[in-house]
């Protein structure tokens, strides 16, 4: 029997929390589910590798988790929250496959051309693409959005997607996928996170267009669209008052558990999903994106 999906996770309120960014998973109450008791996979990527952009905790996390056991081996790329990354590290180990743990600024673009070299040198293949990373800051003043905060915000949000998949694109063999992290954030933007929604609105239109540039290579590129998710960027990014509320406004009452957007991933580059390319899937508890 399918889960009621009101109640398959944590409902608000939520105790009321907030961690020095960018946070981590420990201190998350209550706990995320990353899929850790309830993924199973269908043996659609064995021995293919994947590259995870903010693959220590959050969404990363699950499709970290998720991959593995649908028998690929990981790259995870993470700034510096190494504990977290870590642990993630030991679930792809679990699941019987390589992990890289790869600490460092996507924004900075020799890194993301080291993440590429790293991939291919370690695993000797890169046949998927995750462009998770993301940073955010919640302000209700337009007059505190600094130059420094905006450009640290489009830097890690969407300029780290075009230099990744440019490197990524040039070793992928047809077949391969480039999946980006858009949010609802793109249709539906919150005015105190300017920034960060002017940047989902970007990855929108880049997921578009480098799908169709990369048509004739065979690769495939599409997004996903989370709504609210419970991970460490909530606590670490949002006043207390928010995060008891968190994920309240969604037609389901609730916010998203990070185990709940992993399948999105896997599937969108499986081969069930061959025909698909340029498009964006909404995993947003029920709220419309245009």
């Amino acid at each position: 029997m399918a889960k009621d999906p009101r109640s398959a996770g944590p409902r608000p309120p939520f105790p009321r929390q907030q961690q020095p960014a960018p946070g981590t998973t420990h201190a998350l109450e209550p706990k995320a589910d990353h899929g850790e008791n309830s993924y199973r996979g269908h043996g659609w990527f064995p021995g293919c590798s994947v590259l995870i952009t903010g693959g220590d905790s959050g969404i990363g996390r699950a499709v970290a988790i998720a991959f593995a056991r649908e028998g690929a081996d990981v790259l995870i790329s993470y700034l510096d929250e190494h504990d977290d990354a870590r642990e993630t590290g030991e679930w792809v180990t679990q699941a019987g496959r390589r992990v890289v743990l790869a600490p460092g600024d996507v924004g900075d673009e020799a890194h993301c051309k080291e993440l590429v070299k790293t991939a291919m040198t370690e695993f000797g293949r890169l046949d998927i693409l995750i462009n998770n990373a993301a940073f955010q800051r919640t302000h209700t003043d337009l007059a505190e959005f600094t130059a420094e905060e905006v450009e640290h915000t489009f830097r890690t949000n969407i300029e780290s997607m075009f230099f990744l998949s440019r490197e990524a694109a040039g070793q992928m063999r047809p077949g391969s996928s480039i999946i980006n992290t858009a949010s609802i954030q793109a249709d539906h933007p919150s005015p105190e996170l300017l920034a960060y929604a002017s940047t989902k609105g970007a990855i929108a239109n880049f997921t578009s267009a480098l799908a169709q540039l990369l048509t004739k290579k065979g690769i495939r590129v599409n997004a996903v669209a989370p709504g609210p998710v419970w991970t460490p960027l909530i606590p670490s990014t949002m006043p207390p008052e928010k995060v008891e509320r968190f994920g309240a406004n969604t037609p389901l009452g609730r916010p998203a558990q990070p185990a709940e957007l992993a399948p999105a991933y896997t599937f969108l580059a499986s081969d069930e999903a061959t025909f698909i390319s340029g498009a964006i899937l909404p995993v947003t508890g029920g709220r419309p994106m245009m």
